[in-house]
């Protein structure tokens, strides 16, 4: 048995967890984060994948304990608030992306690490990001028109950006 911290979502939280457990296990069973999914178990489909420091990373085959001291991001803890969607949720709201949407959250949140850190991935960046989550349903053509979209949004928002600091 582990004592560890993690910042979920924002929250600082305090765990006891069995050494081994996966991090997806605490996050469902624990802690009631059900927007993350399990898939495969052994980290192969994406459909548990959470952010850790703003890396995405497979819970379901991710330890817990090695999460002490770090800042995991589940999908519900994505979006800047309540009132407002992360510009990945958007795009995909807008493009109807989803089919039966049990992949999905994993989805964006490969999707939102891939855009953190390149704004305007071409085709090929795209797949090869995305190329560990998979879709039952064939959502690929869907998700990568997203993922073009939701870039656009992020870029509309840091051209905002400057005039609306400036007006405060």
């Amino acid at each position: 048995m582990s004592n560890i911290e993690i910042t979920l979502n924002g929250e600082a939280r305090q765990l006891s967890v069995e050494d081994g457990t996966p991090l997806l296990w605490v996050l469902r069973e624990q802690l009631a984060m059900m927007g993350t999914k399990f898939g495969c178990g052994v980290g192969l489909c994406g459909a548990c994948t959470v952010h850790l420091d703003g890396n995405p990373v497979r819970s379901c085959s991710y330890p817990a304990q090695l999460a002490n001291g770090r800042k995991v991001t589940t999908i519900e803890g994505l979006a800047p608030s309540d009132e407002e969607l992360h510009p990945v949720q958007q795009a995909w709201l807008e493009m109807n992306t989803p089919q039966c949407g049990y992949c999905q959250s994993g989805q964006i949140m490969s999707a939102a690490a891939l855009l953190a850190n390149n704004n305007s991935p071409d085709d090929s960046e795209i797949d090869a990001a995305m190329s560990g989550n998979l879709c039952r349903c064939g959502t690929y053509p869907r998700i990568r028109k997203a993922i073009h979209r939701a870039a656009a949004l992020i870029a509309t928002d840091q051209a905002d950006a400057p005039a609306e600091e400036s007006q405060a």
